[in-house]
């Protein structure tokens, strides 16, 4: 039985407002203890890396922790670690944020160190070599070292035709060495300033505290006027199912995965983004779920299996399908225990239990999440970086609660359908070919 959190802790109170420059506040209450979340969210990442610079988002990442007019490099970190807090950064194709979690009393240093580096970074030549030096070890020890990151890097580039979601957030290998100085200056230059921004507070604080401190310090920074607006190209309607197969001899037996086009959070219709949650759990959410137990308990042909609906986004989202063959085997095999299942659901629907089931689980994660005040500060400020209102936030319990049977059965037909697809495979060198033909091998 699925014990509930505290339910009282289900609705944190939320306050937003906007600086003078433009800069947008948003207040998270939490007084359990005198600690708070304090992150700048820029309305920029990934997506917005110029056409053969991939990686400059992640690069200016980087780089932000370098000297300022007011600070040495490395004094940024040296700061908040001495005021007793840690911090981070983290770059997606829709955001760059950056985070620290420290003591109440703290909050206005960690205010005037961000407000210092939004606008006063100093890049050196030598430093930005250094960095570029980095960043490809990270590229080589997070995708080129890791087998299914490289599969998840091609088939995102056969997902996406003609968006930046195509483009690792890494960058690709061949482009990250040849990124200058000049390229991570411009692009700070265009997005990092207060008017394409997000300060988020979660924590013992209140409005008018929030408020005073961020005036005295993001509201001295002056706007960009020249923001550019986040304009993207769209997808081309999907025709054609697409497969892909890698070889690499690092595998113990092959990966099996499946990416749909779908809608976000964002982009889709009332309760839609809702409906694809619940059936990814549907799918594939633990031991109970439909793929687990076709394919691990009762088919034998995989170890592992999973499916996840990844959808914050401020473009497009996916549905994922994972299976982890049990030994090797033809890939196929598991191609076609996820066309049986997804067709089982498009035809006849899921079950009043398996729907109940799903949203309690989803409820769970919820109130879970909130229970966790720099979790639920970071989901907070990517639904509202990328574009979503509070409100819209707010409401997605009582969407979820309002998914019905029918709901399910008509997501997975307009949207889990082959031309939306690409199910790509991971398979030891040698082995027989089953879907599409292979890629260089590992």
């Amino acid at each position: 039985m699925l014990v509930m959190p505290d339910a009282g802790r289900a609705q944190p109170s939320m306050s937003s407002f906007k600086l003078a420059n433009g800069m947008q506040v948003v207040v998270i209450a939490d007084h359990r203890a005198p600690v708070v979340t304090h992150m700048v969210w820029y309305r920029t990442g990934a997506g917005e890396d110029p056409r053969g610079k991939s990686g400059i988002a992640h690069f200016l990442e980087h780089l932000m922790f370098k000297a300022t007019a007011k600070l040495k490099t490395g004094e940024f970190t040296r700061i908040v670690t001495r005021l007793g807090g840690r911090h981070n950064a983290l770059t997606s194709h829709d955001t760059t944020s950056y985070f620290q979690r420290i003591a109440k009393r703290h909050l206005q240093r960690v205010m005037e160190l961000e407000a210092d580096r939004m606008v006063n970074v100093r890049l050196v030549e030598e430093e930005v070599r250094t960095e570029l030096d980095v960043i490809q070890e990270e590229r080589r020890s997070n995708v080129d070292g890791s087998p299914i990151s490289l599969l998840n890097e091609q088939m995102l580039a056969q997902l996406y035709q003609n968006h930046p979601y195509g483009r690792p957030v890494l960058g690709w290998a061949h482009e990250i060495g040849k990124l200058t100085l000049q390229d991570a200056a411009d692009f700070y230059a265009m997005y990092y300033a207060p008017n394409n921004a997000l300060l988020v507070v979660a924590g013992d604080v209140t409005v008018d505290e929030v408020r005073s401190l961020a005036e005295a310090t993001y509201g001295q920074n002056k706007p960009n006027l020249a923001v550019a607006p986040r304009a993207r190209p769209s997808e081309p309607p999907p025709l054609a199912t697409r497969w892909l197969r890698v070889e690499d001899g690092r595998i113990g037996a092959p990966i099996v995965l499946r990416y749909y086009l779908v809608p976000s959070f964002r982009a889709a219709k009332p309760g839609d983004a809702e409906a694809l949650a619940l059936l990814a759990r549907i799918l594939g959410g633990d031991d109970t779920s439909r793929l687990y137990r076709r394919l691990v308990l009762e088919k034998k042909i995989a170890a592992q299996s999973g499916a996840d609906y990844q959808g914050s986004a401020m473009d497009s989202g996916r549905v994922v399908l994972l299976g982890l063959a049990s030994k090797e085997l033809p890939t196929h095999e598991i191609e076609a225990a996820f066309d049986e299942i997804i067709a089982e659901v498009r035809v006849s629907g899921v079950t009043h239990e398996e729907l109940d089931r799903a949203k309690l689980a989803l409820e769970a994660a919820r109130v879970f999440d909130v229970d966790n005040q720099e979790k639920f500060a970071r989901r907070i400020g990517e639904a509202v970086t990328i574009g979503r209102a509070i409100e819209d936030i707010e409401a997605e319990a009582q969407r979820v609660e309002a998914v019905t049977l029918d709901d399910i059965k008509r997501i997975a037909a307009a949207y889990l359908v082959p031309e939306r697809s690409v199910t790509g495979a991971m398979v030891r060198p040698g082995a027989k070919p089953k879907i599409a033909t292979s890629a260089p091998r590992r």
